[in-house]
């Protein structure tokens, strides 16, 4: 009897929700540097802006980095690409930028998948945001 006590206590344990949350993967954080700064067409068409941005890509396991870094002038071309070609009103505004954003999120997402075959990026910050 106290075999089986043991044995279920034991179970309890293994299956408690702290022991699950130490198997789930922790997210870690990659950033680029330098800042990464680009041309835009500013809204009068003669000019060039310019916007510089510092991007950090919240990794979902800390085993991918690995692959971030071997893909990194990849994920910086796309970046680079995305932001280039956006309206001096997607640059200048919050919504815009939010756009902006979601958009080189989602392109990142799809271009690491088909490299790698796996999901690795689960989101993208912005923490440095300038433009002129």
């Amino acid at each position: 009897m106290k075999l089986f006590v043991f044995v279920v206590l034991a179970l309890m344990l293994t299956l408690s929700p702290a022991s699950a949350r130490q198997q789930e993967a922790e997210f870690v954080y990659y950033g680029f540097d330098p800042d990464i700064v680009t041309n835009y067409v500013s809204g009068n068409r003669r000019s060039l802006g310019y916007v510089r941005v510092t991007v950090e890509l919240m990794v979902i396991d800390k085993r991918f980095i690995p692959a971030i870094e071997h893909h990194e002038p990849l994920i910086l071309d796309t970046i680079i690409g995305i932001l280039s070609k956006q309206s001096e009103d997607n640059i200048k505004s919050l919504t815009g930028r939010e756009e902006i954003r979601t958009t080189i999120l989602t392109k990142l997402q799809e271009v690491l998948k088909r490299e790698t075959g796996d999901t690795i990026i689960k989101d993208l910050l912005f923490t440095k945001y300038l433009y002129q």
